[in-house]
């Protein structure tokens, strides 16, 4: 059997995910991975590698919060969680061995993906890229509520496992 360098679980199980991925919503997180898994196939993108750049999308985010309340107004105008989050992404990634490539791919991907980080004027996306802007778009609800959906703890791990098993899958099929 294949043999990855790097599980969801193992990212999902990692102290650094569960504080900072954690922080801007587990069920978001699992969510855009799932979404990015599903439209890798459609932009002819690795799904291992969609999946885990939307699982760590959102891992640079920041509290902006004001006497309790959350600022949207200083998150809209400070905010900088894509620069943060690839490079988050990219540290955790190397540090649980991850190939080198696959992690600056995924950190790009968490730096694109969303136009808060975007250059002003025209500026083209890489399909993984495009993969993971999409997945973050089609999960996103009204006042950013998105961020703030919950599931418990064993329904999170096994949507990670039943997503790393949908990942093994696919490199199973390619391979026969």
């Amino acid at each position: 059997m294949l043999r990855r360098n790097v599980t969801l679980l193992d990212l999902y199980s990692h102290p650094i995910s569960q504080k900072y991925v954690r922080r801007s919503g587990m069920a978001h997180a699992i969510s855009v991975a799932y979404h990015a898994f599903n439209l890798a196939k459609e932009y002819d993108v690795n799904p291992e590698l969609a999946a885990k750049a939307g699982f760590l999308h959102d891992i640079g985010h920041y509290e902006w919060y004001n006497n309790g309340e959350w600022d949207y107004q200083q998150y809209k105008s400070y905010d900088i969680h894509p620069i943060k989050g690839a490079e988050r992404a990219h540290k955790l990634l190397v540090r649980l061995g991850e190939d080198k490539l696959a992690a600056k791919q995924i950190a790009h991907a968490v730096l694109f993906h969303t136009e808060s980080a975007l250059p002003e004027g025209s500026f083209e996306l890489t399909p993984l890229q495009k993969v993971v802007n999409l997945a973050d778009e089609r999960d996103k609800q009204p006042g950013d509520q998105h961020h703030y959906r919950n599931i418990d703890k064993e329904k999170e791990r096994s949507l990670i496992r039943m997503l790393d098993k949908k990942i093994d899958e696919f490199y199973l099929g390619s391979v026969i």
